[in-house]
């Protein structure tokens, strides 16, 4: 499977209708050394990415977008993956733990609850329940002698 790392492709979801892709000049990844798997090599190579978007200066955010991942993540956004040997698989992770954490901060609120009341035929039941149960308790009272 070859995947080209350019920009990011966030899937469709809630705010997000059409989706959302941040160019690739706008990700910054740094590498280092990871201190996960990979036997004799982990020494050598620099499998451990981190993956950094600065949310005020990305292009691919319209006003309302940047306003809300701010508030939500903050200025910047640095994601890291190290799980892997390949530092390609990291790279892949990393990317899709970011497009992951900004399609959740830029889903927009849940609506709030609408109280609602009981209908009239609930009220009704729960009531003669009540009554019914009532009738069972007073039917235990005092043993009387005949």
């Amino acid at each position: 499977m070859a995947t080209t790392l350019n920009e990011l492709r966030v899937r469709p979801g809630p705010g997000l209708p059409g989706g959302l892709t941040i160019p690739a000049t706008d990700l910054v990844e740094r590498f280092s050394r990871s201190s996960g798997p990979g036997g004799q090599s982990v020494n050598t190579t620099d499998s451990r990415v981190e993956v950094v978007l600065d949310l005020t200066a990305t292009s691919a955010l319209t006003d309302a977008q940047r306003e809300r991942a701010v508030l939500r993540l903050g200025d910047s956004v640095a994601v890291t993956a190290s799980e892997h040997r390949s530092q390609h698989r990291n790279r892949l992770a990393a990317r899709q733990r970011l497009a992951d954490l900004l399609r959740e901060a830029l889903a927009p609120p849940p609506l709030p609850r609408v109280p609602t009341k009981p209908t009239r035929g609930s009220q009704r039941r729960r009531l003669e329940g009540k009554r019914r149960r009532s009738e069972v308790k007073r039917g235990r009272g005092q043993v009387r002698d005949r």
